[in-house]
């Protein structure tokens, strides 16, 4: 319905023609018009029937009412006012393709990926084409999460990533875990490179240490001067330190011993070249290359109390620095099987050590999946998907009479980390170091914060208020923080690293490790290692022998002889059990395995130090003097590299290049500081 209004009528044109009046010329030869023709200067109106203005007015153009003879509708002026141009046109349809099943979406990327493969785009450049690849399975793992297990799957089986992608990255093993992770990382950056650097071959190079920025960190300075150093009580605690006791309950003996690959010692594996004839039975107390039997277990914690002679008085305390749990397959692995694993060796440990609390870390094996650990950042469910964990261990601690609720509390809500103050002044501070783990997937989300958890977050306020109040501390975790740097991640060893120097040598008196199964220690100096003299030398971090063979190793264990009031360790004494004997030990019952003492450290290693008295310290000062020491007689180096493997047969030498990487190491207390220091290939005497 048209406007009265706004329509303005004229006149109607003639049915045939319209009468248009204008100038012409003559015209020319051939039959044709005019061959100039000049317009008349007012609009024909007789054109259009109906205006929406005044067709002959000169200030605007004409705005013929249209009328479309198929729909039969008239347009409106608003469609064509040059006072009023549209913004949006919200009316007609705008076509978009059907929405994607989570099938099609999966088809789709694949093929995304699989073009990228193969585009001469990238040319050699592997590392853009390997964060190409992670943009698609980024945006697979957000549209259709359900799918990121699978696709996970088939990508690995269509590269050849892994012979058993199924069982590495299906559902029930670490799909889940690389879907979400994919889903929270920035693939296209820092986090996408040390992806395909890590995980994918070395498709990207290793990412180098983002720069710090410490800027209010710290809530004080480092005192200068420092707090004068308290004096000995010439009392000695005992401390006793184990790792890594890895309990096998599944282990079968007279399986076989030297399967070609896997955990041996168990039905399901067996050696390729006999897989018919069992090559070597499994002992019934352990074999190199296999996890510890219960028998295993049992042998050395009947043997700790009367080694260290506390079979009366109980260890002042024991430090457990992870890893209880077996080395499954992550297709064998549940949480019921660490649940179980926890709760039995928790109770062990009380049962047979005496007196005296455990103060436990959990090791990258104390957890499912396997050395995943997912910090509080991602928000909501994911926040707490592993709590039953934290929430069990702390429960058990508690059981045991070992913490009290205030750092069982603190234990729940700091990934099973805590402070525990006892009575005799020292704090104790545990760490989940899953957390800088290079295994943890979790830890390729924002990787350009060093603290994403905020666990040294924790740690820098504990010991802030450790030294505030005057306090020693020792601090206890799993993965070491150096040595040769092929197990922690950078950036977050690297903020350790700063957090142990700010507060060494006047609060943190040792710090203590596993992991490695192997017996090495750290040195941790001022101004991050910018300086290596015995002058900057500021801490040391103890990492500790392994219960478990696995693998070529004997199993050993610890004791510090520690000042009651210093809290400073002035010797640790270590024990091996032979595990080349143990096949002696199945023809008969009336002997198990014989644990026997290995070394003192002061003894093997003091007489290169010289001024150094009975009763001082084996601190940061005293262990850089031993490294001197080994610069000028190579033979400290192999004593060392023979108690690394706990004087196992299978223990290769280490000469030249070796031995220097050695003393590289023990100097190296962060991941970066290794990498930039250190030769790297000589850091397990694992074979």
């Amino acid at each position: 319905m048209l406007s009265s209004g706004r329509v303005l009528g004229v006149v109607a044109a003639s049915a045939v023609v319209f009468s248009v009046p204008g100038l012409t010329e003559p015209v020319t030869a051939g039959g044709l018009g005019p061959s100039v023709f000049t317009a008349p200067g007012t609009f024909p109106t007789s054109v259009y029937k109906h205006y929406y203005n005044s067709p002959t007015a000169t200030s605007a153009q004409p705005q013929p009412v249209v009328s479309d003879p198929v729909s039969h509708k008239i347009y409106p002026f608003q469609l064509t006012d040059p006072a009023t141009l549209p913004k949006n046109n919200t009316r007609d349809p705008h076509i978009l393709p059907p929405k994607a099943s989570s099938g099609q979406l999966f088809e789709s990327a694949f093929q995304q990926v699989l073009s990228i493969a193969s585009s001469p785009a990238f040319e050699s450049n592997n590392c853009a084409r390997c964060q190409a690849v992670l943009q698609v399975g980024k945006f697979l793992a957000l549209a259709a999460p359900e799918e990121g297990p699978a696709f996970a799957v088939r990508i690995c089986e269509h590269f050849n990533f892994n012979k058993d992608c199924a069982t590495q990255f299906g559902i029930f093993q670490l799909g889940s875990v690389i879907t979400q992770v994919i889903a929270n990382a920035d693939v296209g950056g820092l986090d996408g490179q040390a992806i395909c650097s890590h995980f994918l071959s070395g498709l990207c190079p290793a990412p180098t240490t983002t720069p710090l920025n410490l800027t209010n960190w710290f809530a004080k300075p480092k005192p200068n001067p420092l707090p004068a150093a308290k004096k000995p009580s010439g009392k000695r605690l005992k401390v006793l330190h184990i790792s890594d006791m890895h309990i096998d309950p599944r282990y079968a003996n007279g399986a076989e011993a030297n399967c070609t690959s896997g955990l041996c010692c168990r039905e399901n594996n067996f050696n390729t070249q006999s897989p018919n004839v069992t090559v070597s039975p499994a002992p019934r107390f352990g074999a190199y290359r296999c996890d510890s039997p219960f028998s295993l277990v049992m042998s050395a914690l009947q043997a700790i109390p009367v080694l260290a002679g506390t079979e009366r008085t109980g260890f002042d305390f024991t430090l457990y620095t992870g890893d209880l749990v077996s080395h499954d397959a992550e297709n064998q692995l549940s949480r019921d099987y660490v649940l179980y694993t926890e709760a039995l060796m928790y109770d062990l440990f009380r049962k047979m050590l005496g007196t005296g609390p455990v103060y436990a870390a959990l090791g990258n094996h104390d957890s499912y999946n396997q050395a995943q650990d997912a910090p509080h950042s991602l928000n909501g469910k994911l926040a707490d998907q592993f709590s039953w964990n934290y929430d069990h261990v702390a429960a058990l601690w508690e059981h045991e009479g070992w913490l009290p609720h205030s750092a069982v509390e603190l234990a729940r809500s700091h990934y099973s980390a805590y402070m525990v103050k006892r009575k005799d002044g020292l704090r104790v501070i545990t760490l989940n170091t899953d957390l800088w783990y290079s295994a943890n997937y979790f830890n390729y989300i924002n990787m350009t914060n060093p603290d994403v958890s905020g666990m040294l977050r924790f740690l820098t306020d504990e010991l802030q208020a450790a030294e505030d109040a005057g306090d020693s501390v020792w601090i206890a975790g799993h993965v070491l923080t150096g040595w040769d740097g092929s197990n922690p991640l950078q950036n977050p060893t690297d903020l350790f690293y700063q957090i142990v120097d700010r507060f060494s040598p006047h609060v943190i008196k040792a710090v203590f490790f596993g992991h490695t199964h192997e017996d090495q220690v750290m040195i941790y100096y001022a101004n991050n290692a910018t300086s290596i003299s015995a002058e900057t030398a500021g801490a040391v971090g103890w990492i500790g022998p392994s219960v478990t063979p696995l693998t070529n190793l004997n199993s050993g264990f610890r004791v510090y002889e520690v000042d009651s009031e210093t809290f400073e360790i002035l010797d640790a004494h270590t024990w091996k059990s032979d595990v080349n004997a143990f096949p002696q030990l199945d023809e008969q019952s009336a002997f198990g395995p014989t644990f026997e003492y290995e070394y003192s450290t002061r003894a093997a290693y003091g007489g290169v130090v010289e001024g150094w008295g009975p009763n001082d310290p084996l601190n940061a000062t005293w262990w850089h003097r031993v490294t001197e020491g080994m610069e000028k007689d190579p033979s400290l180096v192999t004593t060392f590299n023979t108690f690394q493997g706990k004087s196992s047969v299978r223990t290769a030498a280490c000469t030249g290049d070796c031995a220097t990487a050695k003393i590289c190491y023990i100097r190296s207390g962060s991941a970066p500081i290794a990498k930039q220091n250190c030769q790297s290939g000589f850091g397990s005497v694992q074979s």
